[in-house]
């Protein structure tokens, strides 16, 4: 393991093998369990029927039973629906209400929208770094083109009055290969030969267009380890746009990456910021949007399988990158503390006393709250310290 440079915050010196992590681990899983008993109460006020966890401590299950006001905040009826679990590719994880991705007749929202499409996917904003993203399972054949209308969508800004920018996500990444160990974990969406075109219709019963989807460009990207394609989707008789997809394999489902790994994924998480600012990609179009009018940093979706392991990690290491100065700044006005959607504290409370510096801990803690399940293994949580140790002394030795 890397040691600890100086020029680390003092809570990131503790070893990982002192009782630190297991104090972070064991207070993170109590509130998770929490979460849990809470959402799993929702269910059941949408379903009517019984889905409580056997393993929920009774004090935790007592508290929350007398304090119904948590079942609503952590509320999952929506994706819960019997007739959406087909648009859900693990039946048991399903996003948050209060912070699900909407796609209404007026853009992306956030929230309930009585005439939205659905999607498995949360926005999410870091708690130390400030940006904004949109977790993800990845998309299955019946909402790949839900999910491909989420960068036709202009995002619908709290405060539209504040920016004249047209915010429409443009950056995809994909922490997953599409099938690992036999077993598929994410379905293709686009072509994977330059040139060729492929016709997504909507889900069944929608009357919007088809879309056309055609790969622009592809090329592997040595030093990240990444693919990245430039992708155009065009709706029938509409204007197109371009997206870029960044696939980052190595990373294991359920597991982290590989030691000889590590450093490449450091060099993905600002290869990614880069390519989001990079607006060059959208030289691609017939008539390409002025710059001056496009958001500098939108929001990135990323996804892995479920869309919270790796995905959960990714985010979390961006944002404490991000804190540290290994990445740049937001840019974007829905970033703007002023401007943009705001994160709520915890109806939890605060996390214990011992915890309250960690950044870490505060920062998984925080993204739980925004989407069930994130950082879902204990070793993930550990590789997140170890990921921003290795970033210090990294900076260290240069």
């Amino acid at each position: 393991m890397v040691s600890t440079p100086s020029s680390a915050p003092e809570w990131l010196r503790h070893p990982l093998s002192s009782p630190h992590l297991v104090s972070v681990v064991r207070a993170l899983s109590e509130r998770e369990r929490a979460r849990t008993i809470a959402r799993n109460t929702s269910r059941q006020r949408s379903n009517s029927k019984s889905q409580r966890n056997p393993y929920t401590p009774t004090h935790i299950l007592a508290s929350l039973l007398n304090k119904p006001d948590h079942a609503e905040y952590y509320s999952v009826s929506v994706g819960s629906n019997r007739d959406l679990q087909e648009c859900n590719r693990y039946l048991d994880i399903t996003p948050y209400d209060r912070t699900r991705v909407v796609l209404s007749g007026r853009g992306l929202e956030r929230g309930s929208a009585p005439d939205g499409r659905y999607l498995n996917a949360n926005w999410v904003r870091e708690l130390a770094g400030g940006k904004w993203w949109i977790a993800s399972q990845a998309p299955l054949p019946n909402t790949a083109h839900a999910f491909l209308s989420i960068m036709l969508s202009p995002i619908v800004h709290p405060n539209a009055s504040r920016t004249s920018k047209t915010s429409r996500v443009r950056t995809v990444v994909q922490l997953t290969q599409n099938v690992e160990s036999g077993m598929r974990k994410a379905h293709v969406y686009f072509p994977d030969v330059v040139g060729k075109e492929w016709v997504v219709p909507p889900e069944e019963g929608l009357s919007t267009p088809p879309l056309k989807v055609t790969l622009r460009q592809s090329s592997y990207v040595e030093d990240a380890k990444c693919v990245l394609s430039r992708v155009s989707v065009e709706p029938s008789g509409g204007q197109a746009i371009v997206f870029q997809h960044l696939l980052y394999a190595s990373w294991p489902d359920h597991g982290v990456p590989t030691d000889e790994d590590r450093a490449s994924l450091l060099r993905f998480t600002r290869f990614v910021d880069e390519v989001n600012r990079d607006l060059s990609s959208q030289s691609l179009l017939q008539s390409p949007p002025p710059q001056d009018e496009l958001d500098p940093d939108p929001p990135i979706i990323v996804n892995c399988s479920a869309g919270i392991g790796r995905t959960g990690s990714f985010i979390a290491l961006s944002s404490l990158l991000r804190k540290f100065g290994f990445l740049p700044p937001p840019a974007s006005p829905l970033s703007l503390e002023d401007g943009g959607w705001k994160l709520t504290p915890s109806p939890l409370g605060p996390l214990p006393e011992e915890l309250r510096e960690d950044l870490v801990a505060q920062e998984i803690d925080m993204l739980r709250e925004q989407r069930p399940g994130m950082v879902q293994r204990d070793s993930q949580v550990a590789f997140i310290y170890e990921m921003l140790i290795a970033a210090f002394a990294e900076q260290h030795a240069t």
